[in-house]
């Protein structure tokens, strides 16, 4: 298999439709139909079914979608790898999930940037399983995740601890003094997909089964401006939130009969890899 086949069937998963991906990757229809046909030669399993007008991945199809993803991936993180070489002496290649960035890993790259043409530096947000993967397929350095990782060869550090807190915005709690668990499922309430983390458990867990929220994201700083307009509550970790809960912009709602759990950070790499370097801006050491 070769790079144009895996991006044409990658886009095809994509638009369904054979026309449709020749139009916009400006080929031929019968030059897509040949490569999808070539790769399912290769792999030996159907990848699509066909329809009149649209196509579906197969079960097949489904699984190596995933990994003709990681593929390219791969084959680009290498290429990167080598042209970093020519102009800078310290790379790093850093996961970390949304919030875990804005709280942590911006100040480390901001100081690791700093004064200092030397070092590149390069981040991939995500959800934490797929930035385990990554790491484990070598496109990362480090990852700084909500779930652990427990596997021979890797180290899995506990970053730091934090605390989850229900917001919302300042002057506009309907509960001042505080709420109940009942009360919370019945608010209009913005969801952050918090993953497999204890949290994301904790949250879901208030809510019925199936229940449909007033708004639901996987990236939590996307939710501030929804907050702030006075559009519903959320549980966000403690540290995102402290400078707008001390600016006035959000206010923290008490919680009666029950107790939000921590959430840790967990900062994973394959052992031997120096680490500290990063953490502690020793990027000029050889």
């Amino acid at each position: 298999m070769n790079t144009e086949e895996l991006k044409t069937f990658i886009f095809l998963s994509k638009v369904k439709n054979f026309t449709l991906a020749a139009e916009q990757l400006f080929i031929a229809q019968s030059t897509v139909t040949n490569r999808i046909s070539e790769l399912e030669k290769e792999v030996g399993k159907k990848l699509f079914t066909r329809g009149s007008k649209t196509v579906k991945l197969t079960e097949a199809g489904e699984i190596f979608l995933r990994y003709a993803e990681r593929i390219l991936e791969l084959q680009s993180t290498s290429i990167e790898e080598m042209n970093a070489l020519v102009s800078h002496s310290r790379k790093f290649s850093i996961g970390a999930i949304n919030a875990t960035y804005e709280v942590y890993v911006k100040k480390l790259v901001d100081e690791c940037l700093k004064d200092n043409a030397v070092t590149s530096v390069k981040v991939m947000l995500g959800h934490s399983l797929d930035l385990i993967q990554s790491l484990q397929d070598n496109m990362l350095d480090m990852v700084f995740s909500a779930i652990p990782l427990k596997r021979v060869g890797y180290c899995c550090d506990v970053y730091d601890v934090d605390r989850v807190t229900l917001v919302c915005k300042k002057g506009s709690n309907e509960y001042p003094s505080g709420v109940t668990k009942a009360q919370l499922a019945k608010l209009p309430y913005l969801m952050c997909d918090f993953t497999l983390s204890e949290a994301g458990v904790f949250i879901r867990s208030l809510f019925p089964k199936n229940h449909v929220f007033r708004l639901d994201v996987d990236n939590s700083s996307k939710l501030f401006p929804y907050l702030e307009n006075g559009i519903g509550y959320s549980f966000l970790p403690y540290k995102l939130v402290e400078e707008k809960l001390s600016s006035g912009e959000l206010e923290e709602v008490k919680l009666l009969d029950f107790s939000a759990p921590k959430v840790t950070t967990y900062l994973i790499y394959k052992q031997g890899y120096e680490v500290d370097k990063f953490l502690h801006n020793k990027f000029d050491e050889t």
